[in-house]
């Protein structure tokens, strides 16, 4: 009986840890995406950005999608890839409007697809 209880509060520890780290990854890549997608909307707005602003941006979420696919759904992560390679091509063709409406896009996911992964209430009923 005492093992069968040791293990139980173990299994429920081990949980409750994974699923806080797995909060803390998500807030903060997605914060750092954000905070990159704010340097590359500023340069866009500005009309200064060049195609290897964007390909930064590309970068980075190439090297995280990696990890995130363990926590979020594979078509999420796609949908912000297809958004960021959209804008790096109209960056490219300096069509900074039509760029900034891909990040605009983009700025959405990020702050959209975090909270439907967050441990909230709406989440868990």
């Amino acid at each position: 009986m005492v093992k069968s209880l040791i293990s139980i509060i173990i299994s429920f520890l081990i949980l409750v840890c994974a699923a806080c780290y797995e909060q803390i990854y998500l807030k903060n890549t997605f914060d750092e995406m954000q905070d990159k997608l704010a340097v590359v909307e500023e340069k866009l707005d500005n009309k200064t950005a060049v195609k290897e602003d964007i390909l930064v941006l590309q970068e980075y979420w190439i090297h995280k999608k990696e990890s995130l696919h363990i926590f979020v759904p594979h078509n999420d992560i796609k949908e912000i890839e297809l958004w960021i390679s959209e804008a790096v091509i109209y960056t490219e063709m300096k069509d900074y409007d039509e760029a900034r409406s891909k990040i605009a896009v983009v700025i959405d996911l990020t702050n959209q697809i975090p909270k439907y992964y967050m441990i909230r209430w709406k989440n868990i009923l």
